[in-house]
């Protein structure tokens, strides 16, 4: 089973002055040209709520907009990282979620990536945001763009219901695991639904728990079964369950790695 001990790699700075942050950025963006080493370290040193606490000191000892300004002299790619630093998180969870529903098309796997790792309470707390941006709820931005048993996956993610609870019952695994190896491998055809209804609902801890009793059944670990067993969208976020259930790190981790080996490709 999976060790849920995980440590942040960036921790609240010591010593923090929100003032002398601000000054350093404003130095940094007076006159002509740009300081970028000194935003870089300032801001890529900075928790989220102390980078949202120099936003506002800067406001008020200089009367000026720090977004605006950092807008004004930035550009590229650099420009897009530190607004996204400067961005809550929860908001820009949302801001990518209204893009990946409201484009051309819908980007299924940015879905994925923001709804899968979320906590309920997370869930929560990105469901309030994007209604409050957009006047719309989360949930019915989903249902207008999906179908299927993709849709349905959506739905139960965004319904904020997963078990947080850390007690695991290995009767509970051993019966899911049963469950899902006939819904599956068991039979001919497969039941969709019923994958969903196990891998949408149970803590991590609890599937970490199942996934080894799902090897006793079978000769393929659950990621095998799913592949073989389910396609498309729909396969795809349930893979991306498991992956977080064993390690969310990792996932994140490898999704980071296919966006640098894609830009590199690209170029």
């Amino acid at each position: 089973m999976s060790a849920y001990n995980y440590q942040p790699t960036l921790l609240p700075a010591d010593c923090f002055e929100a003032w002398s942050d601000a000054q350093v950025l404003r130095e940094a963006m007076k006159g002509l040209g740009t300081d970028e080493e000194a935003i870089i370290d300032i801001l890529s040193t900075r928790v989220g709520y102390q980078r949202q606490e120099i936003a506002n000191i800067y406001k008020t000892q200089y009367g000026r907009d720090l977004i605006d300004d950092l807008k004004s002299e930035l550009k590229g790619s650099f420009e897009d990282v530190v607004l996204a630093l400067m961005t809550p998180s929860t908001d820009y969870l949302a801001m990518h979620a209204h893009k990946a529903i409201s484009g051309a098309g819908t980007d299924e796997p940015t879905l994925i990536e923001i709804l899968v790792p979320l906590t309920p309470s997370e869930m929560t707390e990105l469901k309030a945001a994007y209604e409050r941006k957009y006047k719309k709820s989360l949930e019915e931005a989903l249902k207008s763009e999906a179908d299927g048993h993709f849709k349905r996956l959506l739905v139960s993610l965004c319904s904020a219901g997963r078990d947080m609870d850390g007690e695991v019952d290995e009767v509970v695994a051993a019966e899911d695991a049963k469950i899902i190896f006939e819904a599956g491998e068991g039979q001919w055809g497969t039941e969709e639904s019923t994958f969903l209804t196990i891998l949408a609902t149970r803590s991590f801890s609890q599937l970490n728990l199942m996934f080894d009793e799902y090897l006793k059944l079978s000769s393929k670990n659950i990621e095998n079964a799913i592949e073989s067993e389910l396609s498309g969208d729909y396969g795809d976020g349930l893979l991306a369950i498991v992956k977080c259930a064993r390690n969310t790190p990792e996932f994140f981790a490898h999704r980071l790695y296919k966006s640098m080996k894609a830009c590199l490709n690209a170029s």
